[in-house]
């Protein structure tokens, strides 16, 4: 009997969508009045639209319905058949770039407090990603290929389960009535309607998409099986999370729907409000203004401002160029950088080298503490390449990696932006300058494994193969909590994984060098590895690489290592101020993976 009021139940659902309870089921074409939830950067305009994004970088939003769900109809029950449908639009500055994306979204709790934007979607941070204890399903729209999530392509819908790592992921787009895949551009800037039912007796999980105004295909997009009542908790709150990256982006809800046991009611896109046009508006045309004949007075006080405003102009001149137009998102202005760094005052100066200084900045805006470092580049021939090379560079994301954040041109003098490292460089450590305290053993050998974990990214994990080709104590910048971080990509270089690199100029910090790469030029990622052999020797020894002494003596330490080696004193070499007593086998380790590369010249396997 209790078997069929619930088939009765169900009838009367698919029949009459009206008579699900409100409690169960509901509609929004336009969210004015609606009274949802929202944090972060969500909010319902005045005509109904619900952004989840506003379009300002790096910030993510979340949006919830007001009351929370119960999907079992017990505590100790499966979780009951749902089905959602909703109505969005992404709009970015550009048209063919978007990041990163949105989500729908299942969730415990409305309140998602230490969640990250970028790739994470607002839904989840690094720390729990993958945690079984989230119980969050959600339905990602990913504009952005992530390698390390081993996102399929920058247009895609996927299935999350407590992780953004997508258990079953499709391109954007639908299967027609001829069961032909059409592709759909999720950043295109046009509305288009998703739907997500799940089916209790299967456990399976569909995903289905068109464009806004055609009826829902037979096909589905994505298909799982996923038993949800082993993520969800009851009851649960349902919502949209959006999170953008460098790339202004707008991700906007239009209409949704829900209904548990039954379809979701359909959506009268009719009624839906207007989706606002994609790409930046322009100033209308200024009516022209009829000035009066100018007085002796006044066309002095005009001379003057414009000898001022010339003077100004020149002070933060800088050199653009037609092709920078795809770059701007990611150079900063001169005025910027210059007031950041108050003028590039020595008392600001962090660093120098052969190839730049380095100053500490606060930008003006943010208030966001970065390293400005200037380099001279010598020619204009070949800088548009080294532009495109270094905005790429600017998509490494990893967590011993120093983020470059961009770029300023000026004249022939180009200036990097990187995260600060308050902690400094590690050179700084090692020769105890500016009374720096010493690094143990331990500390040492944590920022050792933290470059390896950096340079591996760089050679095989990334989507192209970056060689750094100038690895040095003094390119290891230390965070707040001692953690090695490998900076500095102004040399470096990158090319497809499989392709030979390009013969170059020889380039880099004399003792780091190759032989090969001095003898043909050609830097690949072995050449890293054998400057990475030299780095380990002059953090275990606590000595640079080459220096002289009063009489003009060259000190070479990788030949004064290689002597003791084959005296059977390698302990010897160890920096006299560690205590290594204990972890002797270990240090030796070590010192003989540093030998073997320098040794074996660039040919050495890694």
């Amino acid at each position: 009997m209790k078997h069929l009021y619930f088939a009765l139940h169900l009838l009367i659902c698919f029949a009459l969508p009206s008579l699900c309870t409100s409690e169960d089921r509901f509609l929004y074409s336009g969210f004015s009045g609606a009274n949802l939830i929202v944090d972060g950067a969500a909010r319902v305009r005045p005509n109904g639209l619900l952004e989840v994004t506003n379009g300002t970088v790096n910030l993510y939003g979340h949006a919830f319905h007001p009351a929370p769900l119960h999907f079992r109809r017990s505590p100790n029950g499966t979780v009951q058949s749902f089905s959602v449908s909703f109505v969005f639009g992404i709009s970015s500055v550009y048209r063919e770039t978007s990041v990163d994306g949105m989500a729908f979204l299942i969730a415990p709790s409305k309140n998602l407090s230490g969640v990250l934007a970028n790739q994470f979607l607002g839904l989840l941070n690094s720390n729990n990603d993958g945690n079984s204890s989230n119980h969050i399903f959600a339905v990602e729209l990913d504009t952005f290929q992530n390698t390390e999530l081993k996102d399929i392509n920058d247009n895609h819908v996927g299935i999350d389960i407590n992780s953004v790592h997508s258990i079953k992921s499709q391109p954007a787009g639908f299967y027609d009535d001829t069961n032909i895949f059409r592709n759909l551009s999720l950043n295109s800037g046009e509305a288009m309607q998703i739907w997500v039912d799940y089916k209790e007796e299967t456990t399976q999980i569909n995903v289905t998409m068109a464009p806004l105004k055609m009826a829902k295909p037979v096909k589905p997009l994505v298909c799982a099986t996923y038993n949800l009542s082993e993520v969800f908790v009851d009851p649960a709150y349902i919502g949209f999370s959006s999170s953008t990256g460098p790339i202004s982006t707008q991700y906007i809800v239009l209409g949704w729907s829900f209904c548990m046991g039954c379809p979701a009611p359909v959506i009268n896109v009719n009624k839906l409000p207007k989706l606002p046009h994609s790409g930046r508006k322009f100033p209308s045309r200024v009516l022209e203004i009829i000035l009066p004949i100018a007085t002796a007075a006044l066309i002095l006080s005009v001379g003057i401002s414009i000898t001022l405003f010339i003077r100004r102009r020149l002070r933060y001149a800088e050199l653009h160029e037609d092709w920078e137009e795809e770059f701007r998102l990611h150079r900063f202005s001169y005025k910027d950088l210059f007031h950041a760094t108050q003028g590039f005052k020595n008392e600001h100066l962090l660093g120098a080298g052969g190839f730049g200084k380095v100053y500490r900045g606060v930008l003006p805006t943010s208030k966001l503490i970065v390293a400005v470092k200037k380099v001279s580049h010598e020619s204009r021939q070949g800088m548009k390449e080294f532009i495109t090379e270094i905005v790429s560079i600017g998509h490494l994301r990893h967590r011993n990696l120093v983020q470059l954040l961009g770029y300023c041109r000026r004249n022939y003098e180009l200036l990097l932006v990187y995260d600060y490292m308050p902690n400094g460089s590690l050179d700084k450590f090692l020769y105890c300058e500016e009374d720096m305290p010493t690094l143990g053993w331990s500390q040492r050998f944590h920022i050792i494994k933290g470059v390896a974990c950096g340079l591996l990214y760089l050679h095989e994990k990334w989507e192209k193969v970056v060689i750094h080709r100038d690895i040095k104590a003094s390119n290891v910048l230390l965070d707040s909590g001692m953690n090695g971080r490998l900076g500095d990509f102004g040399l470096a270089r990158l090319y497809d994984h499989g392709s030979d690199p390009q013969t170059t100029h020889v380039v880099g910090t004399m003792g780091y060098l190759a032989p090969e790469l001095v003898r043909i030029g050609k830097a690949s990622p072995l050449t890293d590895v054998y400057a990475f052999g030299s780095f380990l020797l002059e953090v275990v020894c606590g000595q640079k690489p080459i220096k002289e002494d009063a009489q003009g003596n060259r000190f070479m330490l990788v030949n004064w290592v290689l002597q003791h080696w084959h005296n059977g004193t390698l302990v010897e070499t160890v920096d006299k101020r560690l205590q290594v007593e204990d972890v002797l086998d270990e240090v030796c380790l070590v010192l003989k993976l540093a030998i073997h590369p320098l040794l074996q010249g660039p040919r050495c396997s890694k």
